[in-house]
């Protein structure tokens, strides 16, 4: 005798499961790629004083964590604290900002394919054209329109501290890993 055939229901739990995947994946896939902005400013006096500021501020609060329930050390806090942000706000109104975004990972992989290396760049196991790829990556992660002329240009004719942060800026934000393998 042959029993009638039950059709297979999911279970609860299982069913609580995918609802819970699902959203999962909904926030994962609305990540936003990540982002870096590279500060430009020539007025070495301002990027002094911030930095000065922020050593004082420091400092400030590590007095005041040391002797808890100091008035004056939490009054020497907040006026460090003041004096830093009004560094900074001078500072940043002095500044023009660079701002960089990861590729998605094909988008960078077509991009590093586009610039493959010379022989001897190869030979040296070098991934990318060193010459051609610098300014195009730029110019591809720049979130303001910066176009491959123009990172050429500033590649080319800014110095070379000042250009390797501009390359540093756009490739490092490509190795950003936001993610950790770990014990659950």
């Amino acid at each position: 005798m042959s029993r009638p055939a039950q059709s297979k229901r999911p279970s609860p739990s299982a069913s609580a499961a995918e609802g819970t995947w699902s959203a999962k994946m909904d926030r994962l896939r609305r990540r936003p790629r990540p982002q870096n902005r590279l500060r430009v400013c020539d007025d070495t006096g301002l990027r002094q004083r911030y930095e000065e500021a922020e050593q004082v501020a420091r400092r400030s609060r590590f007095v005041a964590e040391a002797n808890p329930g100091d008035e004056l050390a939490e009054r020497q806090v907040a006026d460090a604290d003041a004096a830093r942000d009004q560094a900074l706000s001078a500072l940043d109104a002095a500044s023009e900002f660079l701002t960089f975004r990861a590729l998605p990972r094909p988008v960078l992989e077509e991009l590093i394919g586009q610039h493959p290396p010379t022989e001897q760049q190869a030979e040296e196991g070098a991934i990318f054209n060193a010459d051609t790829f610098p300014a195009a990556l730029v110019a591809a992660a720049s979130v303001d329109g910066m176009s491959r002329e123009e990172a050429e240009e500033l590649l080319n004719g800014w110095s070379t501290p000042d250009a390797n942060a501009l390359w540093d800026a756009a490739w490092h934000i490509q190795q950003e890993s936001r993610v950790e393998l770990g014990k659950g």
